[in-house]
């Protein structure tokens, strides 16, 4: 019998929870500090992942988790990108 693929998992870092790493966004800080999404899911740097959820969202933005995150200031347009990007994916 064929072994079943394992889903790699990821956490949300405004919920905490986990889903499938295919259903969230990636935002990735590279080594030069430059914050970039990364819908390839393969861009090398530091990731993190958020839901595909307005909730989320919101909260990223509300307590700008991708500063804490990323142990830097995050620019005020790159939330801005992440909210466009949502919702014209909807």
């Amino acid at each position: 019998m064929p072994k079943a693929k394992k889903i790699p998992m990821r956490t949300c870092i405004a919920c905490r929870g986990e889903k499938p790493k295919k259903e969230m966004l990636r935002v990735v800080r590279n080594s030069e500090g430059k914050i970039s999404l990364d819908f390839s899911g393969k861009l090398p740097g530091r990731g993190a992942y958020i839901c595909d959820s307005a909730d989320c969202i919101k909260r990223l933005r509300k307590y700008r988790l991708l500063n804490k995150t990323f142990s830097c200031e995050v620019p005020e347009e790159v939330y801005t990108r992440i909210e466009e990007e949502f919702s014209g994916g909807r």
